[in-house]
């Protein structure tokens, strides 16, 4: 007997039309040391226009994450949206995990495509990296977004009951969910008012088509992310950021969002959205957007902020 149409598939085509539609199109970069990276690019790159990187987070493919803005970003920027290795048509061989690593193959896949100047947001994972790309590349990242990203987090934390879980193996048993009850379970942690009803079918169909390849290295990522990790060894980059978070965030807790404005200071400003967990970007991705839009769009780039990013030397 054949198997009944996907709904998760038929959801993925229609954000691909989404993306094709918005004037981007699929590229693959085959950067030459065993890593390919996949980006979403403008079919016609207006030299006239602001570049803007959107970086995903753990889950479903960046499609999944960014198609909401996509149709009101790509008429202000020119658009780039990588699959980060491991996720969507991306992947490597080498036996690096770190974010540091993530932000290097973004970057080369970005000069490969002869972008070199950009304003890059991160959401929740993709806070990380944009971070990293910022601290390492600041020549080339003029603005940060960071949304959701616990940047800041130490591994303490963890022992000291900042988050809802109690291991990271039990942050991994939720984050990659492969069973419909830890389906639920995440969902429950990442929306503020998740759905009522949830049908184990399409949670089985979702795992099965987003959820389960390259399993064990994603796995890898997130115990890179959190291993050894001291608020200490965290550079703070000059660029102007933005931070925007849920009040009701249950995966990253409010408390990072204020220690990542305190880390920064005065270079960065923090936008709190009210009734809206991780998800800010499903739950609550119109006051998201305007949030966006008052930084990236109507507050030009000053001088003083190209000398502030471009001059910062990592630590």
């Amino acid at each position: 007997m054949s198997r009944c149409i996907s709904f998760t598939v038929l959801q993925d085509r229609r954000y691909r039309k989404t993306f094709a539609g918005s004037g981007l199109r699929s590229a693959t970069t085959d950067l030459g040391d065993g890593t390919v990276m996949h980006f979403w690019v403008p079919k016609t790159h207006k030299p006239g226009k602001p570049n803007l990187l959107l970086i995903h987070g753990v889950g479903a493919n960046a499609m999944w994450q960014w198609y909401q803005f996509i149709p009101r970003l790509t008429g202000k920027f020119n658009v780039y949206v990588p699959d980060l290795v491991f996720f969507g048509k991306s992947y490597t061989s080498r036996p690096e995990r770190t974010e540091g690593f993530q932000a290097e193959c973004v970057m080369r896949g970005m000069e490969a495509l002869e972008v070199r100047r950009m304003e890059v947001v991160g959401l929740s994972y993709g806070g990380f990296v944009a971070y990293s790309m910022a601290a390492q590349f600041p020549a080339a990242v003029e603005r940060v977004v960071i949304v959701a990203s616990g940047v800041c987090m130490e591994e303490k934390d963890l022992e000291k009951g900042l988050f809802k879980v109690g291991s990271v193996d039990d942050a991994i048993a939720v984050l990659l969910a492969q069973t419909p009850e830890k389906m639920r379970e995440l969902m429950r942690f990442t929306f503020y008012k998740p759905a009522k009803i949830m049908p184990s079918c399409f949670l089985v169909d979702f795992i099965d088509v987003m959820c389960t390849e390259n399993l064990k290295e994603r796995k890898e990522l997130i115990i890179a992310l959190h291993k050894n990790r001291k608020l200490s060894d965290l550079p703070r980059i000059n660029q102007p950021t933005l931070i925007i978070w849920g009040d009701k965030d249950q995966i990253f807790p409010l408390e990072l969002a204020h220690r990542l404005k305190r880390h920064l200071g005065e270079n960065a400003e923090l936008a709190i959205i009210k009734h809206a967990g991780h998800a800010v970007n499903v739950e609550k991705w119109k006051e998201m957007y305007k949030h966006m839009k008052a930084f990236l769009v109507d507050r030009p780039l000053s001088s003083k902020d190209e000398h502030n990013g471009n001059n910062l030397k990592a630590d």
